[in-house]
């Protein structure tokens, strides 16, 4: 199984609209780049918490690597529309002055 197959059985197993889902594979001199687009609706499945869930997949993606001596990576598209991912405010006091600054 190649590491685009591979990937493909995995996402579409997670998402709520695997017809969504496309992989783009492209090779070059420093390995292979797995460019993910979903449904903009399946994007935190994806991701998961603190990214977790995408880490666990590009964990998964290095090993199938290794097993035909590659080196894979995974970038996600982010969804036409779709907002920005801030971080996460270390305290109470920051998210408050975050929240002051949008205004």
């Amino acid at each position: 199984m190649s590491d685009k197959e591979f990937l493909e059985m995995l996402i579409k197993a997670l998402v709520d609209n695997p017809n969504s889902v496309a992989i783009d594979r492209t090779v070059d001199e420093m390995g292979v780049l797995l460019t993910l687009t979903v449904d903009r609706g399946d994007m935190g499945k994806i991701i998961g918490r603190q990214g977790n869930t995408a880490k666990a997949i590009r964990t998964l993606l290095r090993v199938v690597g290794m097993k035909h001596n590659a080196r894979v990576n995974l970038k996600i598209n982010e969804p036409e529309g779709s907002a920005e991912y801030a971080p996460a405010a270390a305290n109470p006091d920051e998210a408050l002055a975050d929240l002051r600054e949008m205004q």
